[in-house]
């Protein structure tokens, strides 16, 4: 399978994770924190379609480096809310497993790209 497809199908599933926990998230945080991890999060799956839809592999590749560092926000944003108590270490963990599996295939697209300019 493509790699593009494996990390896209990755981050479908991340946002769709990241989703369901946050709406166990305080309903006073529905314009904070939760409004802001969901932009987050499916920031990560939009920019690798928005990016491959470009066909043009150095405009693809600076969508990747868009996605990292959306990556990289939710990643902290978990964080914040496993330390404010509103997710169990256990959904904690899970969901950080998976933003580092996601991470290290966008990492290794991002260098495939720039060794390909």
């Amino acid at each position: 399978m493509e790699n593009r497809t494996v990390i896209l199908q990755k981050a479908d599933n991340f946002a769709h994770i990241i989703y369901s926990l946050s709406r166990k998230f305080p309903k006073e945080e529905i314009f904070g924190l939760t409004s802001q991890i969901r932009r987050a999060v499916l920031s990560i799956p939009l920019n690798i379609t928005e990016g491959f839809a470009r066909q043009n592999k150095k405009e693809y590749k600076r969508f990747l480096e868009i996605t990292y560092g959306s990556l990289k926000e939710t990643k902290y944003l978990l964080h914040f809310a496993f330390t404010e108590k509103y997710l169990q270490k256990e959904d904690y963990q899970n969901s950080l497993n998976l933003a580092e599996e996601l991470g290290k295939l966008l990492w290794t697209s991002i260098q495939t790209l720039k060794r390909g300019q």
